[in-house]
């Protein structure tokens, strides 16, 4: 079964051309149709990855980001000539997964999808569950469980616990979380990571459930009870 992508782009141009080269990877790609109607053509397509310009007609890329993290954990890739550093900040703050400056080269676009899509979907499959202490983590529906609380996340929110759930109590380095979620620096800062984990450990904060991530100065992030900070 190939994977659907939903192409939200309001270049007529840029739409045919980034078709054309996603389907001869064996890529099934839906143009949105309505820009008012986006998350209703969502909804209906189901896609396995959504690529998403900023500037659009009636309401921003970011606004229906946004809309779509309600809903859904779907990985979503931007694709934006605003590439400067608030943009790349701002597109990964409210859930995006990558972000990809115009003008790009179509082989790039092609691996970054890629990329995304493989550490998503088959990201640890092995392992289902892993658990520390209270806490446990599902992979394959991206939740963090509590007690009674289970609490929804990202794919990249999800790949990061992973890692820290991988070797409790004992620092992961920035690079190696880095190098893990993006298989690339291209675009990435250390900057955008801390942007990641700040996001995780607020949504935690708001649903009451104890932050088991701790920053490590130099080292990186420990996954430690809170009883145990460093």
């Amino acid at each position: 079964m190939h994977n659907k992508i939903y192409l939200v782009e309001d270049d007529e141009m840029i739409r045919q051309t980034v078709s054309t080269a996603l389907e001869k990877w064996g890529f099934t790609v839906f143009c949105v149709e309505n820009f008012q109607y986006v998350m209703e053509e969502f909804h209906e397509i189901q896609p396995d990855l959504v690529l998403m310009d900023i500037s659009l007609p009636y309401f921003n890329g970011y606004h229906w980001c946004e809309q779509i993290r309600k809903v859904s954990n779907v990985p979503t890739i931007f694709l934006s000539s605003a590439s400067d550093k608030m943009n790349i900040v701002m597109a990964v703050n409210i859930g995006g997964d990558d972000f990809i400056s115009k003008p790009f080269d179509l082989d790039i676009l092609v691996a970054k999808v890629q990329a995304v899509l493989r550490r998503t979907y088959t990201f640890n499959e092995h392992d289902q569950q892993v658990t520390y202490k209270e806490w446990s983590l599902e992979l394959a529906e991206n939740q963090l469980v509590y007690g009674d609380q289970t609490l929804s996340l990202t794919p990249n929110e999800t790949k990061i616990l992973a890692l820290l759930f991988a070797t409790p109590e004992k620092p992961v380095s920035k690079e190696v979380i880095m190098e893990k979620l993006w298989e690339s620096e291209e675009f990435i800062s250390k900057n955008t990571l801390t942007v990641n984990v700040a996001r995780l450990r607020k949504k935690l904060s708001e649903q009451g459930i104890p932050s088991i991530i701790q920053t490590v100065k130099g080292k990186g992030y420990i996954l430690v009870a809170s009883d145990e900070e460093k």
